[in-house]
């Protein structure tokens, strides 16, 4: 299994390049099944979770080829397509009932494993199920599938109004590919606003989709009888745009973020200037410049839905409210077991006291290289960025996790100058 290994104390200078989001690639990937057409992605990360969708989607009969560079893939689901995820290939990544949608829309049924992933919570698919059966699916859960199917006589999904009781990004995915194909009008309300669904949304409108209000918490779709294929690039991913800002914040340096965006990260950039770093648009993208962990003010904060500050960036920045002056708090209110980072930020030397929701950061002047253990994806990036700080050496064990969401993260760093090396 691959370990990290940190030597700390390094400012970080130079330019990175942002890959392409995890979160708008994956549903963008699901997609391409809704077309008998090829359709091409580029800017795909190089991430275990987009091989592991491009696995199940081989699975089932798709055509995929990689190309070029900038992560370029093709992808071609024809008429003979198997509509069936199976444990195997679902149990590692929750991201996989994002096929559920596009199956039933193009194909009238589905057989998806219950999803796994990252255990840093509930994450109940009930509400795909519903928002599905809005639009005219029987689906049923047998021995841990969700077995989905249109009515006899039925050819399409029906449009319907889905108001879901929690704001859910997937099933806001889920229910805009499976409206493009469905009958007649579908109102999303409560829907999610982060970038990768006016990013999905983009793309459909390519195939053909008839889509207003992305982006906005009400959408609204004309289905339409069929969809072609269409050439589309994936947003820059705005959490690892996030992660480095964060790690440039605690190290110090100055660093330009190539294709990072501003608009997608206000809440995070604006906690971060009242730390006291230095954030600016450049023609590139992002540059942030830092004078390091001694100049920072530690900042209070609440996760929450987007346009909100990210629950996938809390544990990031709470590694740096961990070196930053002053006490913070930091409330969860997306996730309940999300605070997994804080015993072994702890054992680098924090001051964190966790209660419930609340976790109480007191600033330390530094922390000490230890052998810490990744729990979940954003918690991994949480110790790399801890790292980046501490005396000594850091050694983050079962980084499988980061490998989920960051393109090739430690040699990245390398080239803004940190001593970090991949022990396999």
């Amino acid at each position: 299994m691959d370990k990290l290994l940190i030597r700390g104390g390094r400012a970080l200078h130079g330019t990175v390049m942002i890959s392409g989001a995890k979160n708008a690639a994956l549903p963008e990937l699901c997609a391409a099944l809704l077309t008998e057409e090829p359709v091409t992605l580029h800017n795909m990360p190089r991430l275990q979770d987009v091989a592991t969708m491009r696995k199940l989607l081989d699975h089932m009969g798709v055509q995929t080829q990689t190309h070029g560079e900038r992560g370029g893939m093709s992808l071609c689901a024809p008429d003979t397509i198997n509509p069936e995820a199976p444990y195997e290939l679902v149990k590692t990544m929750r991201a996989s009932v994002l096929v559920l949608g596009p199956l039933l829309a193009r194909f009238g049924r589905a057989k998806v494993s219950l999803p796994g992933g990252c255990a840093i919570g509930s994450r109940p698919v009930d509400q795909h199920i519903k928002g599905l059966c809005a639009m005219g699916a029987e689906i049923s859960v047998q021995h841990g599938y969700m077995v989905a199917k249109l009515p006899a006589g039925r050819t399409r999904l029906q449009g319907a109004r889905i108001a879901t009781d929690m704001v859910t990004v997937t099933g806001t995915e889920n229910f805009l590919m499976a409206a493009a194909l469905a009958e007649g009008e579908t109102i999303l309300e409560n829907a999610a606003q982060e970038p990768e669904i006016p990013d999905l949304a983009e793309m459909l409108i390519k195939m053909g989709a008839r889509i207003e209000g992305h982006g906005t918490s009400r959408i609204r779709i004309q289905g339409v009888e069929a969809l072609h294929g269409c050439t589309h690039q994936v947003v820059a991913d705005r959490i690892e745009t996030g992660t480095f800002l964060c790690a440039v914040a605690a190290a110090g340096g100055d660093v330009v973020l190539q294709h990072g965006r501003l608009d997608h990260l206000e809440a995070v950039v604006e906690k971060l200037l009242h730390a006291g770093v230095t954030v600016s648009a450049v023609p590139e993208g992002i540059r942030v410049q830092s004078a390091g962990a001694a100049q920072l003010k530690a900042q209070s904060f609440r996760t929450t839905e987007y346009p909100g500050f990210p629950t996938d960036m809390q544990a990031q920045f709470m590694a740096l409210n961990a070196v930053a002056q002053g006490t913070s708090k930091v409330t969860e209110t997306i996730f309940e077991n999300r605070f997994m980072h804080v015993n072994e930020l702890v054992r680098l030397g924090a001051n964190i006291q966790i209660d419930g929701k609340v976790s109480l950061v007191e600033g330390v002047p530094r922390l000490s290289g230890a052998t810490v253990m990744a729990t979940d994806l954003r918690a991994s990036a949480s110790l790399v960025i801890a790292g980046l700080v501490a005396e000594g050496e850091t050694l983050v064990d079962r980084i499988y996790h980061l490998d989920r969401g960051y393109d090739q993260m430690e040699a990245k760093l390398r080239t803004l100058g940190a001593d970090i090396e991949r022990l396999k």
